[in-house]
């Protein structure tokens, strides 16, 4: 090379070195509810937009009835909500043997991707009454079987061979189907006893108890499970096998069943966490809990409802099912305090990055974030930087796991190579946490600036030559 070039190369570098300037952003954070995917309030037997239930009744159990949609998304009485959760007898949805109702769960499916909402699911085996009991072709395979169970919430002897064979056969052929559907927000593990709740599952023998938990873990390989908070010996198996989230039906019970003196508060739900080995099962898999009857029910009985949230938080809990009935108008500030919490919240504290880059270049950047949330996101959400003008747009991912950010600060550290066709000029650079397929922003940040688009932006950059 010629001196006098080799000498204008040298000075190239060093005017763009010159130019180049490390751009500190530190985000505003807010204070509002944000609606994310995973977390939060669900809707149940029901969806965004449609009316409650009354009082204190609930619908489950039944194929869903369904509401005509009036075009809002808005739950009165209720929170925003991006969960709708099903629960469906087993006689439904194999109502022949080896036939099932496909419909039933498609049209779930359907109408909670409509209506901005993933679908959880559990299919329990039977209810207490005539009209929910395990399927009529598997009754009258069995023959009655009342005053034979030894628990009283059993309307079939599980220990009967054919028990795992077809109920845990329905539930491989929904895995089959329905396995990583992508809005399908986690799988319900129901074994036995009434509504799927689980009693007398300690009374299993091995054998039974691996042939039921074993039809979840194959069917679904992908889909996230949760267990019902049962006993020592299901919790051990599952876990040993993959790591399962935990679920309980009767969040805020404080003494409601008749003695004073024993409530699943303070005399089940803590002791099961660890006795069962559950204590950091949320790490992983989430936390999904269910009211005890409905919240007004908590109300009229005078029961403590920050203490009930402050002890779902310590049990991270990601999610809630209230039943689709109405909060307590004056319990509003402490359910917005369990929003705000509940879950993941994604604080982004500081991020910088050059001021100017080349195309084929790396951009470097780095990054502190706060979990202000009490768990994990259990979803790939790849973390994403877009450079855009009003010519050009490109969407550049890291290689960030977030389902590896628990409760707390996280120091992210990377870079992303610019496009090489990426025209000079300037940029705004923004940043999201997006579909790992659309690659359009997914997950709200607790932080101002968020545009019309969902991204935020972060500054300007300039691209040369």
């Amino acid at each position: 090379m010629h001196t006098w070039l080799r000498i204008a190369c040298l000075l190239a570098a060093a005017n763009f070195a010159l130019a180049q300037r490390t751009v500190i952003v530190r985000p505003q954070e807010i204070d509002d509810v944000l609606i994310n995917p995973g977390i939060g309030f669900m809707t149940f037997q029901r969806f965004n937009g449609d009316a409650l239930n009354e009082g204190l009744k609930w619908t489950e159990g039944y194929p869903i009835v369904y509401q005509e949609f009036k075009g809002s998304l808005e739950n009165k009485n209720h929170p925003a909500t991006s969960i709708a959760y099903f629960r469906i007898y087993w006689k439904f949805v194999e109502p022949e043997r080896g036939k099932y109702n496909w419909a039933l769960l498609d049209t779930a499916l359907k109408t909670a991707h409509n209506r901005k909402q993933t679908l959880m699911l559990r299919i329990a085996p039977y209810g207490t009454t005539p009209d929910n009991d395990v399927p009529d072709w598997y009754r009258a395979m069995l023959g009655e079987e009342k005053g034979k169970l030894p628990v009283a919430k059993w309307r079939t002897d599980p220990e009967d061979a054919r028990y795992a064979r077809h109920f845990g056969g329905m539930i491989r052929a929904v895995g089959a189907r329905y396995d990583g559907h992508p809005d399908i927000e986690s799988i319900d593990m129901a074994l036995v006893g009434a509504w799927g709740e689980g009693e007398g599952s300690d009374r299993l023998s091995q054998l039974t108890r691996e042939a039921l938990v074993d039809s979840y873990l194959d069917g679904f390989p992908k889909s996230p499970l949760v267990m019902l908070l049962t006993d020592a010996k299901t919790h051990q198996y599952g876990m040993a096998r993959r790591e399962v989230g935990w679920r309980a039906d009767c969040l805020g019970d404080m003494g409601g069943f008749g003695n004073p003196a024993w409530s699943h508060m303070q005399d089940a739900y803590p002791q099961g966490i660890v006795n069962f080995g559950m204590q950091d099962a949320w790490k992983k898999a989430p936390v999904t809990l269910e009211v005890c009857w409905v919240m007004q029910h908590w109300k009229d009985k005078g029961w403590d409802v920050d203490y009930i949230i402050d002890q779902s938080l310590k049990w991270h809990i990601s999610s809630f099912n209230g039943k689709s009935s109405s909060v307590p108008e004056a319990w509003w500030p402490s359910v917005n305090r369990w929003l705000k919490k509940m879950g993941y919240r994604f604080v982004l504290r500081k991020f910088t990055y050059p001021s100017t880059v080349r195309p084929q270049e790396k951009l470097a950047f780095t990054t502190w974030w706060e979990n202000k949330g009490v768990a994990p996101c259990y979803r790939e959400f790849p973390l994403a930087l877009r450079l855009k003008n009003s010519g050009r747009s490109a969407v550049m991912a890291t290689g960030a796991d977030i389902r590896t950010w628990l409760p707390g600060d996280i120091v992210y550290d990377d870079g992303v190579f610019v496009p090489a066709d990426l025209p000079p000029g300037e940029y705004d650079l923004s940043v999201a946490l997006v579909d790992p397929v659309s690659r359009e922003p997914k997950v709200k940040l607790a932080i101002a600036g968020m545009q019309a688009d969902g991204w935020y932006s972060l500054g300007k950059i300039q691209v040369r030559d």
